[in-house]
Order: C-alpha cells, then sequence, then structure tokens
C-alpha cells in the first residue's frame, strides 16, 4: 500500500499542478477577452459544471483503493469505506452522467443569444436552425429542485416549434436564467425535478 500511494502521490501532484496552470491560462486569457454572446461547450464552462464532482471523487478516491485491501480491514473500517464509497459516488456519479448526457446532446450546438438586441438564434454543426420566436408553440425550462448538490446546475430547455421539431438546449452552453427570462412570454414551462436527465 505504501508503494502505490509513493507512485500516486507525485502523479496527483503533477496532474493538480497541470490542472492550474492551465486553468489559470484559461482564466486569464478569457478575462482579457471580449464578452461573447455565442455559446459553446468550452473547457472552462466544463470546468465550471465539473469542479465539485471531480474534487469529491479525486478525495475519496485514494480512500476507495481500501477496498482492494479487503482482507486486512477490521468490520468498522470496511462499513466506513462502504459508507464513504456511498458518498462520494452518490454525490459525483449523477453529475458526471449528467455532464456526459448534456455533452453528448450540445456537442455540436452553438447558441448565439442577445437578449437586448432581441436575438436568439441556435445553429446544429454550424447550420443555423431557421425560427423565430413566433415558431415557438411552448418552452420548457427544467430546473433542479435542490440547489444543495452537485448536479443542481445541470439544467435545460427544450423549445417546441410549430414545425414539430424540438430543440434542446442545456446548460453545458450557459447559464439558463437569461434564456428563460427572454422567453417568459413564449407559453414557458417550468419544472422541477431531482435529476434532469435529457
Amino acid at each position: 500500500m505504501t508503494r502505490f500511494l509513493t507512485f500516486l502521490r507525485p502523479l496527483l501532484e503533477a496532474t493538480f499542478a497541470i490542472l492550474v496552470i492551465v486553468v489559470g491560462l484559461r482564466f486569464i486569457t478569457n478575462f482579457f477577452s471580449k464578452n461573447s454572446k455565442v455559446y459553446q461547450p468550452t473547457f472552462l464552462r466544463q470546468f465550471y459544471l465539473l469542479f465539485w464532482p471531480l474534487l469529491c471523487l479525486c478525495v475519496g478516491l485514494p480512500f476507495l483503493l481500501s477496498f482492494f485491501y479487503m482482507g486486512t480491514l477490521s468490520a468498522v473500517e470496511l462499513v466506513l469505506a462502504m459508507a464513504l464509497g456511498a458518498v462520494v459516488l452518490g454525490f459525483s456519479v449523477p453529475s458526471l452522467v449528467l455532464h456526459a448526457q448534456y455533452y453528448a446532446r450540445n456537442f455540436s450546438t452553438t447558441l448565439v443569444f442577445d437578449g437586448k438586441q432581441n436575438r436568439l438564434e441556435v445553429y446544429e454543426q454550424r447550420v443555423r436552425i431557421p425560427f423565430s420566436r413566433a415558431d415557438l408553440v411552448r418552452v420548457e425550462y427544467v430546473t433542479c429542485v435542490s440547489r444543495h448538490v452537485f448536479w443542481n446546475k445541470y439544467e435545460y430547455m427544450r423549445l417546441h416549434l410549430a414545425s414539430g421539431e424540438a430543440l434542446t438546449i442545456t446548460s453545458i452552453l450557459t447559464d439558463l436564467d437569461p434564456l428563460a427570462e427572454f422567453l417568459r412570454n413564449t407559453h414557458l414551462e417550468q419544472r422541477e425535478r431531482w435529476f434532469c436527465f435529457l
């Protein structure tokens, strides 16, 4: 076990140092860049959504490795390891599943939104989907019931068009509150769920 930890520690430290450098550089470049009205799945947005779930997983993962030494654990240690595993996986896995689902759905989606200019456009693989506010039959806005869980930032909006097509915009692109405020007069239906699966 000590050999494994001596091998794992420098690896984790190097990973953390690289992560801090990358995030710092991204933050500095975004700080000086112009505020954009074009939203795509960016590294910083994904890091913002995944920070707490991944931190929970990284902190709890070394303790979960003790399951490989079950023969050397006492009954109390085994119960504590199982409880810790349940907490770590219970807080991080739903966020990771939602993130993967949202990323797969909006990987090639580009949202152009500027409420002040009354502009809302959705592109799928760089092809604009033509619609106007008059074409919106109804808008579903699904949010998380609790604001105290790691997956509370994962929410989505589904725009139902008169053509029968439904466009799904997820929080992997941007915060959806300003968009919901912009579309408040277009038959907006707000729903709350514990897990906002698509």
